[in-house]
């Protein structure tokens, strides 16, 4: 595998984050399943299947649980747990960048975790890029001091300056 697929492939999780995700797969996987199986038994034992709006009801939410499950169960198989990048400025999953638009103000500046987006919750307001996004797939392996360019999901070309890449420490 080479370093650009392995970085795409691999999910940047702190360990906090990798917690509560396992910890809803494992809620999915038990009582959330049965649940749902316990209710499409009951709505079949109701009778006629085709005009059961229960059942029908019950089986798109069976649908739903097992994608989330496959989902999870994918994102944990890829995920790097809390290994903090090295503090070298060069950006990479797990690092704070900081950021502006060219022909900004030297002070609108944006910060955000370059990570999985499932840690948004976890990360105290700090807004989190996957380094698939457009943003964050154009700034990876680039250094402070660098300006970048890449094309927005509207079309537009956006050019940013790095101002920061520093290890996050949750």
């Amino acid at each position: 595998m080479t370093q650009a697929s392995s970085e795409q492939t691999t999910i940047w999780l702190t360990q906090d984050a990798y917690d509560k995700l396992h910890a809803e797969l494992d809620n999915l996987r038990g009582p959330v399943r049965n649940e749902v199986v316990a209710r499409i038994s009951a709505a079949r034992d109701e009778g006629d299947l085709k005009e059961n709006g229960g059942y029908h009801a019950a089986r798109e939410e069976q649908g739903k649980v097992e994608g989330r499950i496959r989902q999870l169960e994918d994102m944990l198989a890829r995920a790097q747990v809390g290994e903090t990048p090295a503090d070298d400025g060069v950006v990479e999953p797990g690092m704070r960048v900081t950021y502006r638009f060219v022909g900004d103000a030297e002070d609108e500046v944006e910060t955000f975790l370059l990570g999985a987006r499932e840690m948004e919750d976890t990360t105290e307001g700090l807004r989190v890029y996957s380094p698939q996004s457009p943003l964050g797939a154009a700034i990876i392996g680039h250094r402070s001091g660098d300006t970048v360019s890449y094309e927005a999901p509207n079309g537009r070309t956006l050019e940013v300056a790095i101002v920061d890449a520093v290890p996050y420490t949750g």
